[in-house]
C-alpha cells in the first residue's frame, strides 16, 4: 500500500505544484482527501487529470460557514494540510494556521505559492515562467538569442512540488521528536534557486559564463546536445568524459585522436560540424542500435507517444495504462512497501460521504 499508508492529508483544490505534491503523497500510500468546489470536472478542465489521481473528493463551499466548519473538523483529524492559495486567503476564510494548528497541534500546515508567504512580491500574481525568471535559471536556458521556458518542470514541479514534499516529510520527522506540527512555507522561487546550486558554484569558480549556450551543460559543447538524424528524428549525446568520448567516436566512425581535447573551446565549431554531418547519415533508431551497450552516452530523443514503449521504461514500469490511457507510474521504488499502481482520478465529490465517516466517525 506504500510507505505513507495511514498518513492523512487534507488538500485544498488548486493548480500546479500543490496538486502534484498531493499526487505523489497519494501515490506513496497517503489517504489524501481533496476539498473542491465541484463546479467542473477538475481545475484544468480535463476529463482525466493525472495529478488528481489517488484521492477521495469532497465538495465543500468554503465561502459558507458550513463549509468552513467542515474543513476545520477535517483539519483537526489530518496529519498534513496542503493549500496553494495566495497569502491571506486561508486566513480570511477562518482556516489559517493560527486557528487550525491550535485545533490540531500536530498538524503540518503546508503552503505552496510562487513567491512565498512574505516579501515584496508575495501578493502579486504569477506563473511558473515569472517565478523562474527571478532565479537565474530561465536566463540560463535556451539558445544564444532568447531564454526558453523548460516546460513547467523546473519551477512548478521541481522548485515547487518537490521542495514542498521535502518540507512536509521533514516536518513529519521532526514531529516525532517534538510532538508538534508546524507551517511549511514552500515558494517556487526558493526551491528553483536551490536547484541552481551547482551552476552558481561553477559561476563562482569561473567555470560558468552568464551567457546561454556557452557552457558545458547548456548546449555550449558539441558533445552535450542533440543532433538530427537521416529520418528527421534526433539523438541526445553526452560523452563528456574522455573514455566515453572515445567509445562514442569509435561507434560514430570518427577518429578520437583528431580531437585530443574534445572539450576545448577551440574545437567546438569543427567538432559540432563533424557530428552534425555524421548523424545525418543514418536514421535515429539505427544509430541507437549501434550505440547500445557502448557507454557512448547516446539516447534517442523519444516523443511522448514513444517513451512509454521503450524497453527500459517498460522494465521499470515508468508508465502504466489505466482504463486504456497511458500515464506516468509511481516513483520511487521501495524494497518492502512498494506502492500499488496509481489510483483513479476521482469525480467531484466521489467518496465524500465515506470520507466523513472515516475521518469524523
Amino acid at each position: 500500500m506504500g510507505p505513507l499508508r495511514g498518513l492523512k492529508v487534507l488538500e485544498f483544490a488548486g493548480l500546479g505544484p500543490a496538486p502534484f505534491a498531493c499526487m505523489v503523497l497519494a501515490d506513496l500510500g497517503a489517504d489524501v482527501v481533496k476539498l473542491e468546489r465541484g463546479d467542473g470536472p477538475n481545475v484544468l478542465g480535463l476529463e482525466r487529470d493525472f495529478m488528481q489521481r489517488g484521492r477521495r473528493s469532497l465538495i465543500v463551499d468554503l465561502k459558507t460557514p458550513e463549509g468552513q466548519q467542515t474543513a476545520r473538523r477535517l483539519a483537526a483529524k489530518a496529519d498534513v494540510l496542503v493549500e496553494g492559495f495566495r497569502p491571506g486567503v486561508m486566513e480570511r476564510l477562518g482556516l489559517g494556521p493560527d486557528i487550525l494548528c491550535a485545533d490540531n497541534p500536530g498538524l503540518v500546515y503546508a503552503r505552496m505559492t510562487g513567491w512565498g508567504q512574505d516579501g515584496p512580491l508575495s501578493q502579486t500574481a504569477g506563473h511558473d515562467i515569472t517565478y523562474l525568471a527571478l532565479t537565474g535559471a530561465l536566463h540560463a536556458i535556451g539558445p544564444h538569442d532568447q531564454p526558453l521556458p523548460p516546460l513547467n518542470l523546473v519551477g512548478d514541479f521541481g522548485g515547487g512540488s518537490m521542495f514542498l514534499l521535502t518540507g512536509i516529510l521533514a516536518a513529519l520527522f521532526e514531529r516525532q521528536r517534538s510532538g508538534r506540527g508546524q507551517v511549511v512555507d514552500g515558494a517556487i522561487t526558493d526551491g528553483a534557486a536551490v536547484m541552481m546550486a551547482m551552476i552558481y558554484a561553477m559561476k563562482a569558480e569561473g567555470q560558468w559564463r552568464d551567457a546561454r549556450a556557452t557552457n558545458m551543460l547548456d548546449g555550449g559543447l558539441a558533445v552535450y546536445g542533440t543532433y538530427e538524424c537521416a529520418d528527421g528524428r534526433h539523438v541526445a549525446v553526452g560523452p563528456l568524459e574522455r573514455k566515453f568520448f572515445e567509445n562514442f567516436a569509435r561507434v560514430l566512425g570518427i577518429d578520437a585522436a583528431l580531437w585530443p581535447d574534445h572539450l576545448a573551446a577551440a574545437s567546438q565549431l569543427a567538432l559540432r560540424a563533424e557530428l552534425t554531418a555524421r548523424f545525418k547519415t543514418r536514421p535515429r533508431d539505427e544509430w541507437c542500435a549501434l550505440f547500445e551497450g557502448s557507454d557512448g552516452c547516446v539516447a534517442p530523443v523519444l516523443s511522448l507517444a514513444e517513451a512509454p514503449d521503450h524497453p527500459h521504461n517498460v522494465a521499470r514500469q515508468a508508465y502504466v495504462t489505466r482504463e486504456g490511457v497511458v500515464q506516468p507510474g509511481v516513483a520511487p521504488h521501495f524494497s518492502r512497501s512498494q506502492p500499488e499502481a496509481p489510483g483513479p482520478c476521482p469525480a467531484p465529490g466521489e467518496g465524500g460521504a465515506q470520507v466523513l465517516r472515516d475521518w469524523l466517525g
